[in-house]
This record gives C-alpha cells, structure tokens and sequence, in this order.
C-alpha cells in the first residue's frame, strides 16, 4: 500500500473541474471563511475537455485522497478550511510548520475508506458535497467504486481535477513544473471568491524562488538524488527502485541550481537504479523524502554509508524534505532548502 500510495502521490499536476451545483443555506452546518466579493458568478471554467459552471463559492468540500496533500494545503494555505466538511488527504509530515497537524485537524466525515484508501461512492454522495476535489481523473472512476462526474452533477456537486491529470487513471499528460501549483492557487482562488489571497500567496513564492535563483545563478549545478526511502519493492534502505524521475521536483531542482541525473521526461516517475550505476554517478546533494518514517535521517545516513566516493558522502550532505516537493503552495521552501544544500557558500 505505501508503494501504491507514493505512486498516486506523485501523479499531482493541476487542473480544474465543475459541474452546475445547487447549494441552500442549510447545506452549510459551519461559518464559512469570508469572500473578497470580487468573483462575479456565475463561472465556467474549462477541464478535461469540458466547460463547468460555478454559481457561488462552495461551502460544503470534500477532498478525496489519491496519495496527495497538494489540493488540502492549497485550501488551507488559502485560508479555507472551515470549507472542508471531508478531508481524506494526510501525509503525516510537512515542510511547513503546523500544516500537518492542521490537516489532520480537519473533519474526515467519518468515512471508511476503501481498499484504495479513499471515498467510495455511496459515502461521498451522503456527505452532500458541492465541490469533490480529486487529484487525478481515477478519483471519478466508475469502475474503481467511485461516484463519477455526472453522479456528482446530478446531486449538485462540482469536481475539480488538476489539469496535468485528467486521465482517468490519474496518468500525468504533461511534465508538471511550478507554474502548476501557481495554477492550482489560482484556480481555488477564482473558485472561492479569494483571489487577492492567491494572487499574494504567488507573488510571496515566485519572489521567494526569484531570490534563490538569484543567489545560484551562474554557479555549476549539481547531482542532486531523489530517493523514497523505504518505498521501493525491497522496503529497505538498500533498495533503489523509486528514485526521483519524472516529476514537478525536477523544475524544483532546476531552480535550486542542481541537477536530477536520473531525471526523464517520457511520464516515468521513478526508476530503479541499481548500486553500480549510483556507485559512479556523483552525488553533490542527497533528498530523502519523509513518509511516516520514524527514522529519516538514519535512512539517509545509511544510505550515504554505501557510497563513499560521493562528494554529498564526504560532507555529509542531505536534506529531509516532505510535501514541498510535490504539487501545492510550498515550492518555494524545496527550492531554497535544495539551494542551501548543494550551494552552501552563497546563503553565508
């Protein structure tokens, strides 16, 4: 299931649904968070090859799972949790200090999730959602025990998908890079009435990224590994068949003046390696992803240990980043904690 689930999770691209929703007051059980009152709806906006109409600002959200946190941070980031009356997203760490907790915070509307870990039909049509954020097409699946679109249109409810994964098995349809999650931010801030907020929250970040491009620019890039400890076919340290790919995190890398040396374009999220090919690939920086592991830096430790010759073995070098690297509001954070990784001497 945790390889199942990193899978899923990096999937995460952007996109925007809808459906005609019909909400009354009494759908609303919690004070929603103020509006800007600058959204005129109605709204359509285009998805997957179809148009959708938002007639107000949703009051009643449920988000569905799909090994993501990027759509649930982007709404809290946004200031719009009491909107969540269903959260299945949970990653059991964060970059950001408090997301995590303030996620797990969030009402789950009692759901037993499925063998998928995440909303079957029956029990998202009884929480009376009009808006259902999925992370990728799949979530909308029929013949995965999901309620589909229609399903959803039909009880009022709009969806809204990433735009990079309106496939209906989630696949990526393009390379995801930054500028999606600015696009995620946007379209939730049209959506809810608060696009000052997203507008700000991009401005804080493209600056913040500007700034450490600003301090590696000119300065050779360097290898940077991506590894999912513990999340490869072996569970252990020792194995590598999910290192970092095909991925938002390489746009992250590219900004942060490194490298990916195993980094594909073809849709491939992850690839095996095995030691001889990392014993000769030199390794600057060392990314451990930290997934409910309660011991991450030795995970990265243990796995330095086996290659000495590396330049990030010599000095120790590695960094534990969590859900900055994936799709959502906090691109900025990887990309300055990667800079200060492997460009030590500009940030004295």
């Amino acid at each position: 299931m945790k390889r199942a689930l990193l899978l899923a999770l990096t999937a995460s691209a952007l996109a925007v649904t809808g459906c005609t929703t019909s909400v009354t007051a009494t759908d609303n059980t919690r004070p929603a968070a103020a509006t800007e009152g600058v959204t005129s709806y109605p709204i359509t906006l285009e998805n997957c090859g179809k148009t959708y109409t938002f007639t107000e600002a949703p009051k009643r959200v449920v988000v569905m799972n799909g090994g993501s946190v990027g759509e649930v941070s982007a709404l809290l980031a946004l200031g719009l949790g009491d909107r969540v009356v269903a959260n299945a997203q949970s990653y059991g760490a964060s970059d950001v200090p408090g997301r995590s907790a303030a996620i797990d915070a969030l009402p789950t509307g009692n759901i037993t999730p499925n063998s998928l870990q995440d909303i079957p039909r029956e029990a998202m049509l009884n929480q009376h959602p009009d808006l259902v954020i999925s992370t990728g097409g799949g979530g909308f699946a029929a013949d995965q025990g999901f309620a589909t679109r229609d399903e959803l249109a039909a009880a009022g409810a709009n969806t809204y998908v990433p735009r990079a994964n309106c496939g209906v098995t989630g696949a990526v349809t393009g390379t995801p890079t930054i500028d999606d999650s600015f696009a995620l931010l946007r379209d939730l801030g049209r959506i809810f009435d608060v696009p000052g907020r997203a507008d700000r929250l991009i401005a804080d970040a493209q600056r913040a990224i500007a700034e450490t491009a600003a301090e590696v620019s000119g300065q050779p890039k360097k290898n940077v590994l991506l590894v999912f400890t513990g999340m490869g076919m072996g569970g252990d340290d020792s194995d590598f068949s999910a290192i970092a790919a095909g991925g938002i995190w390489n746009d992250v890398i590219d900004k942060a003046g490194g490298v990916n040396p195993f980094k594909r374009d073809d849709g491939t999220t992850f690839v095996t390696i095995s030691k001889e090919q990392l014993a000769v690939t030199p390794i600057d920086g060392l990314i451990v992803v930290n997934y409910r592991n309660p011991d991450i830096d030795g995970a990265a430790k243990r796995i330095l240990a086996q290659f000495p010759q590396w330049p990030a073995a010599q000095t120790n070098n590695y960094a534990v980043l969590a859900d900055s690297i994936y799709l959502g509001p906090s691109n900025d954070v990887a990309v300055q904690r990667i800079a200060k990784l492997v460009h030590p001497e500009q940030f004295r």
